[in-house]
């Protein structure tokens, strides 16, 4: 959400006033979503930027008053080029950025974003780099970029196995790395891994499917996509994700944590403590077998922090809501998140079947009311009374998303003037 927004409002935005400006054309396929600043001051003037990356490994910043491009740069070192498509359809025909990136304006003498782009050598060795950028001009940072290399326990992380899907987290001076598969093609983990904001360097790593191996879904280590959505963080500093289909053990320790450290198809909770990543807290669902064998996972949904909230009984509860491809929403309590049982799911909340359809897309929260849009369904929204969900929906638009359904935000003036913005994917 965006509660500064004083310009756009219900009655400004209507087909005869608001519409298309331009395009603005860049050198390969936009998988990661543009980025906004105002008021930057580039070469003396200030601009409203708009910053994009491309899978073919560039970095634009265009006015985004006038379309103007500032500057551009290409992330490919000198010998190398983009990643082939690695046999997978998914990001095809090549693979460079497809992450979101992440600004921090404080960074450095001008403020810094930061992009993981991979690449191919002349050896045919694969690339997964992080670069830090001055943003008022696109020149690499001192010390960038850097080599995302990682060995988690027996496994080293193999660069070419691996995609960089979901948005970079930045928190608390630590940039946070998730991994996902090409195609669910093994080998893979699921691997997170921190890097320092000032020096790049590598700081803690996690792998939550070390012992993943074998063929079929289950069997996998469960990747992170969260359809592009990034993982959350708390004032904690503990961070959450989703992940998907892949192997979990149902033998738990005494702890009541899967007993070889492998959690497919969950909510995980990581703890950055100490500066080293290790899962505090999980849930998984009863059906996880059933829903990692059939790719029925949590895996293409993002997870979401709501704000803190007071139940019924006078009680704040902090919880975190989350839907994947079953069309349940799932609300975990976050300091009690469920774990696992195998005779029924130990949640905050559960509301069965009520999206219809799969969810690919993070939800969006506004003034007690979370929006869902489902693949092939409305968006809908659901209200939240004393900590709870309400057990249907309480609006829903008049349009149906196609496939892969619509990733909801919303803009407001505090709490005025909201809008839920959502987008259509149609053919034209």
């Amino acid at each position: 959400q965006n509660l500064t927004e004083s310009a756009l409002t219900p009655s400004n935005v209507t087909s005869a006033t608001f519409g298309k400006l331009r395009n603005l054309m860049v050198d390969g396929l936009v998988d990661a979503q543009p980025l906004y600043l105002s008021r930057l001051t580039v070469a003396g003037a200030a601009h409203n930027i708009v910053f994009v990356a491309t899978e073919h490994d560039s970095v634009y910043a265009f006015d985004a008053d006038t379309g103007t491009m500032l500057w551009q740069v290409s992330l490919i070192s000198g010998g190398e080029t983009t990643s082939d498509d690695r046999g997978c359809g998914q990001v095809t025909p090549e693979i460079g950025i497809t992450s979101t990136p992440v600004i921090d304006r404080n960074a450095g003498t001008h403020g810094t974003i930061f992009v993981v782009a991979m690449t191919k050598d002349t050896s045919s060795h694969y690339h997964q780099r992080l670069h830090a950028l001055d943003i008022t001009t696109g020149h690499e940072m001192t010390g960038s970029p850097t080599e995302i290399a990682a060995i988690f326990g027996a496994t080293t992380f193999a660069p070419g196995q691996y995609k960089e899907r979901a948005a970079l987290l930045l928190n608390n001076g630590t940039i946070y790395t998730t991994w996902a598969s090409h195609c669910d093609d093994g080998p893979y983990g699921g691997w997170i891994i921190a890097l320092s904001e000032s020096t790049l360097a590598i700081t803690s790593v996690l792998n939550v499917a070390m012992d993943a191996s074998g063929s079929g879904y289950a069997r996998q280590g469960p990747s992170i996509w969260m359809s592009g959505g990034g993982p959350a963080a708390d004032l904690a500093g503990d961070v959450y994700v989703l992940t998907a289909n892949g192997r979990f053990e149902t033998t738990l320790n005494a702890g009541g944590f899967p007993n070889d450290g492998d959690y497919g198809n969950s909510f995980v909770k990581i703890s950055s403590s100490g500066g080293t990543l290790a899962v505090t807290d999980y849930f998984t669902m009863s059906g996880e077998a059933a829903e990692s064998t059939n790719d029925a996972d949590l895996g293409s949904g993002g997870v979401m922090l709501l704000p803190d909230m007071t139940d019924a009984n006078g009680t704040v509860r902090h919880l975190a809501v989350g839907a994947g491809k079953d069309g349940n929403i799932y609300v975990v309590n976050r300091d009690n998140m469920g774990k696992f049982t195998s005779v029924g799911n130990n949640i905050w909340q559960e509301l069965d079947a009520v999206l219809g359809a799969g969810v690919w897309a993070t939800p969006a929260y506004f003034n007690s009311n979370i929006y869902y849009g489902p693949q092939g369904g409305t968006l809908k929204a659901f209200s939240v009374t004393n900590a709870q969900l309400s057990s249907s929906r309480t609006s829903q638009t008049s349009t149906h998303f196609a496939y892969p359904g619509t990733f909801p935000v919303v803009s407001a003036n505090g709490t005025a003037n909201a809008i839920v913005w959502a987008y259509e994917n149609t053919s034209p």
